[in-house]
């Protein structure tokens, strides 16, 4: 009766301490001006309706705008699971690095934050009184080739925007990546309140000389204040129907300085990064491995500022007295809205041949330091195992029989009881019985053999059909889903199944731009720049893009697949471990 009174007290705590291990604050900036908004967005778990915390600790340092609520419902596997997140507007009071304390929400508490408040930013001046104007800024302007930076485009409107185009940068050479979601709040330029929509970039600059990235144009529509006077009538935007004027604005042009690699950096790969660790995972705590049983270890780096891509093929070197079997390399790249983060592992199974001591070498991987603009080297230092001999190895080997047991067994006996007839008689007819069972199980195992020859040259033709059409069938389905997507407005569905359709043929593309770059027709690399522009574009397109007809006869591949223009730098990718 106490256990049962114990579990349903157990059952009715559960569902609040799973929502209370579930909770968690972050900020959609952590450096401001003053003048500035920023949102602070507290993430429930498996929660749909949660009251609003106690927001009196924040009035110190900042003012309270507003607060929003938006609720998430995904089944991944069969598995559901919801999020709730409350978005709370907060301008801070004065400059400063402020704190953000701990709240209490749905049973737990949230981790501090620190925000960063500097001055109030003036720098738009000649875009003092504007409706609509648009920055743009790298975090850097003289970078390594291969480096990445950090490009923020700002959108700034007074007033009430109905919809509008703001496209991504052409930053032409560079490899460009947007960073997480589209972030809005409130700042003051120059006296004057705007609203602001930021994007951010990741810009990775390719070769070094001068790289200029040209002005963006925002067009939009804006929402006509109306008549004061007459604040009722149809056409202001309390009224029937609203009425709006066309704006546009430019960015300026933005120039970078990319550097070369070092003159003295020699032949060792080029990975400029912010941070980079390697390291080894599966070593036994004990040192200890039996011969003949597999050692398995995962070999990892973790690179900031630079993408999974562009992180290396990792290898062991040789090891002395085993056998080394690689798997495949997997890659990925995640970012925390300003820096790209790669990650790269491999698995190795390690096979000792013999009993001893087994040593990994050294492993290192050169790298440059961005931020410090120095060479240095990240180092997993040598380990020795010691291998035991293989698990019942002694007892493998079969014991010689004893003389003195044999002849034992041979002595004859004088008189035998009938006992040890009968027993004699039994042993005598053991192998004929034997015999016998051995022959019924070969007759049924070659009957066996006979019906699966005989089924298998009865359909052979369908089989080794089955065997060609899979290819066929799969480049089938890969077109045939792209095709679908072309019918629908869902540009990032259609790139994902085109890049898709395309690596089925040429499984080493890693995007659109190489597609294109190995394509001779001209008309489908100019749908493939377009349906990319549209992707990010956020807006509605210019004119439809007919990919079905264009892509209606499959790709048109050029016959010198590899076009490479010569260049006097070290390729920057090459990636190897020293």
């Amino acid at each position: 009766m106490k256990r049962c009174w114990l579990l349903g007290v157990f059952c009715l705590l559960w569902p609040w301490m799973a929502v209370a291990a579930k909770v968690q604050a972050t900020l959609d900036r952590t450096d401001v001006h003053l003048g500035e908004t920023v949102t602070l967005n507290l993430h429930i778990g498996d929660a749909v309706s949660v009251n609003t915390p106690d927001l009196s600790a924040l009035d110190r340092d900042f003012d309270v705008l507003r607060t929003s609520t938006n609720s998430s419902l995904s089944i991944v596997n069969g598995r559901q699971s919801a999020e709730l997140i409350i978005g709370i507007a907060l301008r801070p009071k004065h400059e400063g690095d402020l704190k953000i304390p701990a709240l209490t929400i749905a049973g737990s508490q949230t981790s501090p934050l620190s925000l960063h408040v500097g001055p109030a930013d003036n720098s738009a001046g000649a875009d003092a009184g504007k409706d609509v104007f648009v920055e743009a800024a790298a975090s850097s302007n003289r970078v390594y080739a291969g480096q990445q930076i950090l490009y923020t485009v700002r959108l700034f409107y007074s007033g009430d925007l109905d919809g509008g185009n703001l496209p991504n940068p052409d930053a032409g050479d560079a490899e460009l990546r947007q960073l997480g979601n589209d972030i809005s709040y409130e700042a003051v330029r120059n006296g004057h309140r705007y609203h602001v929509v930021e994007r951010r970039y990741a810009l990775t600059p390719r070769h070094a000389g001068v790289l200029t990235i040209p002005g963006i144009e925002f067009q939009g529509e804006m929402i006509d204040r109306g008549n004061p006077n007459d604040p009722g009538g149809f056409f202001n935007p309390g009224g029937l129907f609203g009425n709006t004027t066309p704006v546009t604005a430019d960015s300026p042009q933005v120039k970078i300085q990319v550097q070369a690699p070092p003159a003295d950096w020699g032949k060792t790969s080029w990975l400029p990064a912010r941070s980079l660790s390697l390291s080894l995972q599966g070593l036994p705590s004990d040192d200890k491995i039996s011969a003949g049983q597999p050692l398995n270890l995962r070999l990892s780096v973790n690179a900031q500022g630079l993408s999974g891509d562009a992180l290396p093929s990792l290898s062991l070197p040789a090891i002395d007295g085993a056998t080394v079997y690689p798997d495949q390399p997997s890659t990925s790249t995640h970012d925390d809205g300003q820096w790209l983060t790669g990650h790269s592992e491999r698995g190795f199974a390690i096979f000792p041949q013999h009993a001893g001591v087994l040593t990994i070498p050294e492993i290192t991987l050169t790298w440059f330091d961005v931020q410090s603009g120095q060479k240095r080297i990240a180092t997993i230092p040598s380990h020795s195992l010691t291998v035991l001999a293989a698990n019942g190895a002694q007892a493998a080997a079969a014991p010689s029989p004893q003389p003195g047991l044999a002849a034992s067994s041979a002595a004859p006996v004088s008189a035998p009881s009938p006992v040890t007839e009968q027993t004699a008689s039994t042993a005598s007819s053991t192998p004929w019985r034997r015999i016998a069972l051995c022959s019924i199980a070969l007759w049924l195992i070659s009957s066996a053999v006979f019906a699966w020859l005989y089924w298998r040259k009865r359909s052979p033709a369908p089989a080794k059909a089955k065997q060609r059409l899979e290819p066929v069938d799969s480049a089938r389905a890969l077109r045939q889903a792209f095709l679908d997507a072309a019918r629908g407005d869902d540009h990032p569905a259609q790139a994902r199944r085109l890049l898709a359709w395309a690596r089925g043929e040429r499984p080493e593309l890693r995007n659109l731009g190489q597609v294109a770059e190995l394509l001779a027709s001209d008309e489908q690399r100019v749908v493939i720049g377009q349906l990319q522009r549209e992707q990010y574009a956020g807006g509605p397109a210019e004119r439809r893009i007919d990919l079905a007809t264009v892509f209606a006869h499959g790709f048109a591949w050029r016959q010198d697949k590899q076009v490479e223009t010569e260049s006097p730098l070290p390729p920057l990718y090459p990636f190897k471990l020293d």
